[in-house]
């Protein structure tokens, strides 16, 4: 127990550092004297003050909100559906918020993110909703497998449905390369609040289930053979699951990698007790994101990189030896 608290306490420490180095680093280099008069003096008239509140203290906020919830998403993922490989984007809850966000541009001929966020948000919900159904159909109710099946059902269609309008829009793919990339610049605070009571909501229900995934992990028949109403958990952990990983990406674009990598480094650290792994990948995940942020400012002079590119380039290669170990080749 003791070794695990001091972990979390770590944990946080490097997370609180890598959001004073978020705001400190950038195109624009600020010192760490100014960082600490934007909270305790702040001056309007100071350029660099200016900056920290309105630009980089939000970019920030959201980045450790966003890994932090997509994390947690992945981890119950691959608890709920007892695969390894799983993401959040196994719920074609990405690709819902992309179609919906594209739809949403066209229809209303909109750039705004905030129409962007609210969007991207129904269509991860809508996506989720769809998953649950067809995993619920037929006699065994909604198995593991059943749910794995019908998420890469939906989101094969959904990323075919969305590629489909791109190609023949022009002007939606010019608008919508960078967001779907995944990126967290111009978020502002305002927009962060939107989707924070949403992202509240997933972790708490989170942090609720995680006794209930020990059990569930031991195997559904035993689950219910202790008490626990599994069909329920999982209705539940779905709910979770779109509103974390739904209200991440609203705001910040489908950033893959987080939710799959994130929950097996917790577990290498803690075992696999979710009482433990999930507040471990909630800040891991956080903790992730920021670096990438940092480091997405660095790769070109004078120019950012989606932050989505960054983690695409690290995920990948631990996908292939996630993929080989499981095949038992490493």
């Amino acid at each position: 127990m003791k070794p695990r608290l001091m972990g979390v306490a770590v944990l946080i420490i490097l997370v609180g550092a890598a959001l004073v180095g978020s705001i400190m680093f950038g195109i624009v280099q600020i010192p760490l004297r100014a960082v600490s008069n934007a909270f305790w003096s702040y001056d309007a008239s100071q350029e660099a003050q200016l900056i920290i509140r309105s630009v980089r203290l939000p970019r920030a906020l959201i980045a450790a909100a966003v890994g932090g919830s997509l994390a947690v998403a992945g981890c119950l993922m691959q608890a709920l559906s007892r695969n390894a490989l799983a993401g959040p984007e196994l719920f074609g809850v990405n690709y819902g918020a992309a179609l919906a966000v594209v739809i949403a541009s066209i229809v209303l001929n909109s750039t705004s993110l905030a129409v962007f966020s609210w969007s991207a948000l129904l269509g991860a919900a809508v996506a989720g909703a769809s998953v649950f159904l067809l995993g619920s159909l037929g006699r065994d109710s909604l198995t593991s497998v059943k749910l794995v099946l019908a998420g890469a059902t939906i989101n094969l269609l959904l990323t075919s449905l969305t590629q489909g309008i791109l190609i023949l829009n022009e002007q939606s793919l010019d608008t919508m390369r960078f967001w779907l990339a995944g990126s967290l610049t111009g978020r502002d605070l305002q927009l962060f609040m939107q989707v924070l009571p949403y992202m509240l909501v997933g972790l708490v229900c989170a942090f609720g289930l995680s006794n209930h995934m020990n059990v569930i992990g031991l195997g559904e028949e035993m689950a219910q053979g202790l008490g626990q109403r599994v069909f329920f958990i999982k209705a539940i952990c779905i709910v979770a699951i779109v509103l974390l990983a739904g209200s991440a990406v609203a705001i910040a674009g489908p950033i893959g990698f987080i939710g799959l990598a994130i929950p097996h480094i917790a577990r290498s650290l803690v075992g696999l007790n979710y009482r433990w792994i999930i507040p471990y990948s909630a800040l891991l995940g956080a903790l992730l994101l920021l670096l990438a942020d940092i480091g997405a400012r660095f790769v070109l002079p004078e120019q950012e990189i989606p932050v989505g590119v960054v983690t695409a380039f690290f995920g990948a290669p631990f996908l292939i030896y996630l993929a080989q170990r499981k095949d038992g080749t490493t």
